[in-house]
């Protein structure tokens, strides 16, 4: 269960996630202090560690699209927050899944922001408002990589179980 801190409309850009300016700041470690950063409010509030991780950021469709840039997935992991969208860009997806980034899809996800939210029996149920819906699950071996933690914990994994 988890809060939902931000809310947003259709067609968030990776530059809105994580602005290419910053490019030059690639480590897992670093990015996550850039991530929405032109939103100064949410930054600082992230910042300040007023955040807590497991909160939900909300999203109308086409989440992640522009950019291929890995970071505007990973700078959300850094902070530990999930991400809902009615649906996602393919490219930030397959990044998404690669980082271990908890997302999910749910078209008709309906919530503000300071909603509770909670996952359960593939559904998206809304605590505040007492709605349900319905979540388009991801392929069982995509859901395995973000369960791991991203794509290099999966196979490190994979590889100490003997499996190839």
């Amino acid at each position: 269960m988890g809060k939902v801190v931000l809310k947003l409309g259709a067609d968030i850009s990776t530059d809105i996630i994580y602005p290419g300016r910053f490019m030059a700041t690639v480590l897992p470690t670093e990015t996550p202090q850039f991530a929405f950063v032109d939103d100064a409010e949410f930054n600082k509030k992230l910042k300040a560690k007023q955040i807590e991780p497991g909160s939900f950021i909300v999203a109308d469709k086409n989440f992640g699209c522009g950019s291929s840039r890995e970071q505007a997935a990973s700078c959300l992991v850094g902070w530990g927050l999930k991400v809902i969208a009615k649906n996602f860009s393919r490219i930030f997806l397959q990044n998404s899944i690669n980082v271990g980034l908890y997302m999910v899809i749910c078209p008709n996800i309906e919530a503000s922001e300071g909603d509770e939210l909670a996952i359960e029996n593939n559904k998206v149920v809304n605590k505040t408002t007492g709605k349900s819906f319905d979540i388009v699950p991801l392929p069982q071996a995509r859901q395995a990589i973000i369960d791991a933690g991203g794509l290099i914990p999966y196979t490190k994994k994979m590889i100490m179980d003997g499996k190839k």
